[in-house]
């Protein structure tokens, strides 16, 4: 398992290599931003989805859409604000952290938990809701493999997750192609679209104009933020660089900021392209199986054979594996975030283990088996997961916004008013996109979201009671040292064999006083009489019993566990001031299969009495055969 282990991930990295694994902009690109560029995909046909069933009133008709270039416009000005307030976050917080850390350092912890459980539950659904468009994708193409969507969703997150349990920085480097193929293909797509456009070369589409609605204006603003709230789906991925301003390369804040500006100028200017000949050339999403993205191309490109095919199909190639692979942004920041809550005692410590190769192994995992769960749940159709979406991340947005604000009234500094000003107007947006996606959506599935937020944030305390609880604990249980107890050692026993001679030679060593008893389990017949088993064990018992005087317990429903533990309860009420040392006399296989062969007894009672008071167990092996090394 070992030559198994080091195959799958690479040699093991010592803590003073940690340098080794800082991953550079053009890498990080790839590993932090796939989330954000690849939302570029879908987000127009959202816009324009959400705009569609008006398209049947006569006030409106296809002109509708045209709707959706002034939503892309205000959608990117809420980018730029987003950025602003990120790029300051990350000087600020060189360490990490994003909605978290602002939350914590400025509005406390109850607004902190509720930023980490919103974005742990966003990047849950970034993997889910990512893989299974990336299947979509793959099923489009190949309709006979729409049976096995659930099993391609499970093997991508699979492939993923071992990617990144070798590291960020060879994760980022096998990801980092379809990320920038993506984005190349995107602005050639783009370029020849406007080209086309301006040379005549394409048609002019019915929706192309601004049209002023014909009925309330209150009715056009709902609309409007209707819309509005369906495009934001453009801004998930963003805050993924402030979270992990650690695992840049130094000086790591001076390249988180510019990693992130580069992020945002490329996921500006594509989704404003996509959005302006979507409307200029007519091309109209109501939310069916082919893709706005895909429509566009089509149109752009002809759907004739030759070299204009062979770029359709690399254009759809590239979306499929970005898709797919947009789940590496939730890989690179939950394990990152679930680290920083467990080292504040928010979760469990596990998650702030690093593994063999510097990353955050139990983190990986845990996302892995939850977005795997998830794509079972909703059998890979992204659409039934998309309600849920970005709920979480508008939260974690609102909250980091608001707690840059109170940042700035703490800390003054240069321009700090203009700075709070674009943050509070920046919480208000994200605060109202928040409910209009709760009011719009809230039947279609974003009430799970809103049941589960508090039901973690109350998980996150009640794990947090549990750590001081037990750190008093261990503080105040110095003094049971100044009373020692004491000790009465019993050995469980199931025959004669050499073990069993070597744990009763062990318990006349620690024993006090010669208190020390074996206590085996006997079924008795039908009769009701001592089993044969246990009359062979007496018998043989002065031979090797090393004067330790042998008992047995009675078990007319052949269990083993259960009276024995009632045993040791019934001695520690009759002598509360004794210590109980359980000795186990335990034989080990030379193979680990063999251990299926034999039951599990010793494991059992171990179990049990972990639980139990006043009670040491301890185990003496005897090893069958040598181990193989």
């Amino acid at each position: 398992m070992a030559k198994v282990r080091r195959v799958l991930l690479g040699r093991r990295l010592a803590s003073e290599e940690s340098h080794e694994a800082r991953i550079s902009n053009p890498v990080a690109l790839a590993v932090f931003s796939s989330d954000a560029l690849s939302s570029v995909a879908y987000a127009t046909g959202e816009i324009m989805a959400a705009l569609a069933p008006y398209m049947a009133l006569a006030a409106f008709g296809p002109t509708v859409l045209s709707q959706s270039w002034p939503v892309a416009v205000g959608i990117v000005v809420l980018l730029a604000i987003l950025t602003v307030s990120y790029r300051q976050t990350i000087f600020a917080y060189p360490s990490g952290g994003g909605a978290y850390i602002v939350a914590k350092e400025n509005l406390g912890e109850l607004p902190a938990q509720v930023a980490g459980a919103s974005l742990l539950v966003d990047y849950v659904l970034t993997v889910a809701v990512s893989v299974s468009a990336g299947v979509t994708a793959i099923t489009s193409a190949f309709p006979g493999m729409d049976s096995h969507r659930v099993l391609l969703g499970v093997a991508v997150i699979a492939f993923v997750g071992l990617m990144n349990l070798r590291g960020v920085k060879e994760s980022g480097a096998v990801f980092a192609l379809p990320t920038y193929g993506f984005v190349v293909m995107m602005f050639i797509i783009i370029g020849l679209g406007f080209w086309r456009y301006s040379t005549g070369g394409a048609p002019v589409g019915e929706h192309h104009e601004m049209v002023p609605p014909a009925f309330p204006g209150w009715i056009a603003i709902w609309v409007f933020m209707k819309a509005y709230a369906a495009g934001c789906t453009a801004l998930t991925g963003v805050e993924a660089i402030s979270n992990g301003v650690s695992a840049f390369r130094e000086p790591t804040s001076r390249n988180a900021s510019n990693t992130m500006v580069s992020m945002v100028l490329m996921l500006g200017a594509m989704f404003l392209g996509i959005t302006w000949l979507a409307n200029h050339l007519g091309v109209t999403y109501t939310g069916g199986a082919e893709s706005l993205l895909s429509m566009l191309s089509r149109r752009i490109l002809g759907d004739g054979p030759g070299l204009s095919h062979l770029a359709y199909l690399a254009i759809q190639t590239f979306t499929m594996l970005i898709l797919l692979l947009a789940a590496n942004t939730a890989y690179a920041d939950f394990p990152r975030l679930g680290a920083m809550m467990a080292r504040d005692g928010y979760l469990p410590r596990q998650f702030a283990s690093q593994g063999d190769r510097l990353v955050f192994s139990n983190g990986i995992f845990i996302l892995s088996i939850l977005s795997a769960a998830l794509v079972w749940l909703f059998n890979a159709k992204e659409h039934h997961l998309l309600p849920l979406y970005a709920l979480g991340v508008f939260l974690g947005f609102t909250l980091s916004q608001t707690g840059m604000v109170r940042h700035w009234l703490k800390e003054r500094g240069r321009h700090w008013g203009l700075k709070a000003v674009i943050n509070g107007g920046g919480a208000i947006t994200t605060t109202v996109v928040m409910a209009v996606i709760i009011v719009t959506k809230f039947t279609h599935g974003a009430w799970v979201v809103v049941l589960v937020l508090p039901l973690m944030v109350m998980t996150f305390f009640n794990i947090h009671r549990h750590y001081i609880r037990v750190k008093s604990i261990l503080a105040g249980s110095r003094a049971d040292f100044i009373s020692p107890r004491k000790n009465r050692v019993v050995v469980l026993v199931s025959g004669i064999h050499s073990g069993v001679v070597q744990a009763l030679n062990y318990a006349k060593v620690i024993a006090e006083h010669g208190e020390v008893e074996a206590l085996t389990v006997d079924f008795p017949d039908e009769h009701g009489r001592e089993s044969a088993a246990l009359e062979r064990l007496r018998s043989d018992w002065p031979r090797y019993c090393e004067g330790i005087p042998l008992r047995a317990i009675r078990s007319p429903y052949r269990k083993i566990v259960e009276p024995i533990v009632e045993e040791l309860d019934r001695m520690r009420r009759v002598e509360p001031e004794y210590t109980i040392t359980v000795i186990l006399p335990e034989f080990v296989t030379g193979h680990w299969w063999a251990n299926l062969l034999h039951n599990q007894t010793a494991w059992r009672i171990k179990g049990t009495l972990l639980m139990k008071p006043k009670t040491v167990v301890i185990s003496i092996p005897y090893h069958l055969e040598p181990l193989v090394e």
